[in-house]
């Protein structure tokens, strides 16, 4: 069987951790931030745990 190429769109916004957790960051943090409060962008900071089928699909893309 042959080998498959990584989704680039999953691998610049998804990783996998050590422990094989799916991290993912939040959505809405990119433009526009000017019209966003302080305490929402501190929010959508950081990375999320994905979990269940979303974290299986994810790592099929990235081929893990």
């Amino acid at each position: 069987m042959p080998k498959l190429k990584t989704h680039s769109g999953t691998k610049d916004r998804a990783r996998v951790s050590k422990n094989g957790k799916v991290r993912v960051g939040h959505a809405n943090k990119n433009h526009f931030l000017s019209k966003k409060s302080s305490a929402r962008k501190r929010s959508l900071s950081g990375l999320t745990t994905r979990t269940g089928g979303v974290a299986r699909f994810i790592k099929q893309n990235l081929g893990v």
